[in-house]
């Protein structure tokens, strides 16, 4: 375990295995600890990078923050930690929040991204019917406003599938994480309604589509983040990859899931379409 300090935060991360740099950046609750299982198998092949997102869990906030440019601040600090802990471009993971985190970081530094593997992004502006979710998790805020955590999350968790929702309240069941209630506040607050409503500059993703690897959970079909990657890829040009489980299938099957990311992301050398002839 280590920090690495940058403007505004200290960022606690792990480091696992040996080989290419491999970046795992989480969702909602912001803690390393939801990808220690399958972080564990891909270090088997691989040089794994897991943190706590800045203001989650192990790593602190100093000073004043920007808000406003919150997403871009996300982006810059997997960048730092690849520059930091790698050796080269890397291959990056991001989920749900995280997956529009991941993206951010590859319009703005793309340098540092082999491959790139934004997992069920959270990003509802992509779908036809974006208002109807846009509104139901304003209304989840509301919620969470005037009735408290727990009511707002029972209704958020309705929103994945069935083989989600225990692993997703055992995430945020505060007996198992002494962070849970910070993490999950600070998500409500800073993260539910800035990253719903991200509009994503397909302009500048669509030159480096060839390295963008749209994975999502087969158990996940038909919810609103499997199809946000499915919009994606209309727009990308690029198939949906499907891995086991639902939107969290990283956790409940971590050894499986492991093997069919690595498999999904061992791209050839990318080249963009910026420097094609």
């Amino acid at each position: 375990m280590s920090a690495l300090d940058v403007p505004g935060a200290r960022l606690y991360y792990e480091c696992r295995g040996s080989g290419p740099t491999f970046v795992l950046v989480p969702g909602a609750n912001g803690d390393a600890r939801v990808f220690g299982k399958v972080a564990e198998h891909l270090a088997e092949h691989y040089t794994v990078i897991t943190y706590d997102r800045r203001g989650f869990s192990r790593s602190t906030l100093h000073g004043a923050q920007d808000y406003e440019h919150r997403l871009k601040t996300d982006a810059d600090d997997v960048r730092r930690l690849i520059e930091h802990v790698g050796e080269g471009p890397a291959t990056v993971f991001g989920t749900s929040s995280g997956g529009v985190i991941v993206l951010e970081l590859l319009v703005r530094h793309p340098s540092v991204v082999a491959t790139l593997a934004p997992y069920e992004p959270a990003a509802m502006k992509q779908l036809d019917d974006a208002q109807h979710w846009l509104d139901l998790l304003f209304g989840l805020y509301d919620l969470y406003r005037r009735s408290g955590i727990e009511p707002a999350l029972q209704d958020f968790r309705e929103l994945f599938s069935e083989a989600d929702r225990p692993i997703m309240s055992r995430a945020t069941n505060r007996e198992l994480n002494e962070h849970a209630h910070a993490n999950v506040t600070y998500w409500f607050e800073r993260e539910l309604r800035q990253y719903t409503t991200v509009d994503l500059d397909i302009d500048a993703l669509t030159p480096h589509a060839g390295r963008i690897v749209l994975v999502s959970g087969e158990q996940s079909r038909g919810y609103p983040n499997y199809r946000v990657n499915q919009e994606l890829g209309r727009k990308l040009g690029r198939e949906v990859i499907e891995l086991p489980g639902g939107h969290t299938g990283f956790a409940a099957h971590p050894a499986e899931f492991a093997r069919r990311l690595r498999d999904a992301t061992i791209l050839p050398p990318h080249h963009d379409v910026t420097s094609q002839p």
